[in-house]
């Protein structure tokens, strides 16, 4: 079985811009790239899960996300990052959708197609949503990144973040995954 770092987009490895839709808008938070090839390296999957609304608002179309997607992909690749993969759900909040955040099913998606351990993989964010889509899907641990709206979730919503492992950003999320893994790749 495979293991994957799931990682929201917006806030956690990009700066987070209100419905994002133009690809020179796309900032790579630092470290980031660092980070993803770090995690690469040890043997995760890269998934990006992401809610992207603003297509379901009517605000932008979903080839404008593919184009940031096809953007941020290559940019992350100068840096010898390859993301297996980029999940979204385009629904608005009002909308039926079966994979928008907190909904696991993006993340059971992965699962069946890179066929994932998801109680080996990870889940990475700077919202709440983040980590409720990792807890109701299984994996190990969610971690929520200081970075985008994790610093004011991680104060005004403590009392619900339960086991979240809070960090300041993506690297300090990928040193604490990688400190719990042996030389063989599982768990300690």
């Amino acid at each position: 079985m495979n293991r994957a770092a799931f990682l929201d987009r917006d806030g956690t490895l990009i700066a987070e811009k209100n419905y994002l839709h133009d690809p020179a808008q796309v900032e790579i938070l630092p470290g980031v790239p660092s980070a993803l090839r770090r995690l690469q390296q040890a043997g995760f999957k890269l998934i990006i899960i992401s809610n992207q609304s603003g297509v379901g608002r009517g605000y932008f179309m979903l080839a404008d996300v593919e184009r940031v997607h096809h953007h941020l992909s290559r940019e992350l690749g100068r840096a010898g990052v390859h993301l297996d993969r980029i999940y979204i759900a385009p629904e608005a909040p009002d909308q039926p959708s079966r994979g928008r955040k907190p909904s696991p099913q993006l993340l059971f998606d992965a699962r069946d197609e890179f066929h994932l351990d998801l109680s080996q993989s990870y889940m990475i964010g700077d919202k709440l949503i983040d980590l409720q889509c990792g807890w109701n899907a299984g994996v190990a641990k969610s971690f929520l990144v200081r970075t985008g709206y994790g610093a004011e979730v991680a104060r005004s919503m403590a009392g619900q973040l339960g086991a979240a492992v809070i960090v300041d950003d993506l690297g300090a999320a990928a040193d604490c995954i990688l400190k719990q893994e042996t030389p063989r790749g599982r768990p300690s």
